[in-house]
């Protein structure tokens, strides 16, 4: 019965060897850091330009456009059509290739089934029309 309370025991705190586990730490995350030195907007995040207050008698400056930031801008603000070449999702795939597969014919009487009225249908388009006027007044 001598050995659960031996267990309860702990073994003295080396600080030498948690030094050396704490520094092994620091030069892994080191090695994995990135230091970025030139700011960018994000393009797909919105972007909200704060205006002068109304009564300010402070001269506006005129800021020259950046061409490649505007061109980043609209490209991440098309359709993902234009974006990618391929869908990036499951739900992409749905309406991605929206090109007709034959060309339209509308003199093709096989594939083009115009609107014909008939004396029942214009009776109707008649009557609809009529109650419309009715029911506005």
């Amino acid at each position: 019965m001598a050995t659960p309370s031996r267990a309860k025991e702990k073994e003295p705190v080396d600080i030498v060897h948690q030094n050396a586990i704490h520094v092994e730490t620091i030069l892994k995350e080191q090695r994995c850091q990135k230091l970025y030195t030139e700011f960018t907007i994000n393009p797909f995040k919105k972007l909200h330009v704060l205006p002068d207050k109304p009564m300010s008698r402070k001269m506006h400056e005129e800021v020259e456009e950046d061409p490649a930031f505007l061109k980043i801008i609209h490209g991440a603000h098309s359709e993902p059509t234009k974006k990618y070449t391929h869908p990036m999702t499951e739900s992409q795939e749905i309406g991605w290739i929206s090109t007709p597969l034959i060309a339209s014919d509308r003199t093709d009487r096989r594939l083009n089934f115009p609107r014909q009225n008939s004396e029942v249908t214009k009776y109707m388009d008649a009557a609809w029309r009529l109650k419309e006027q009715t029911q506005n007044r």
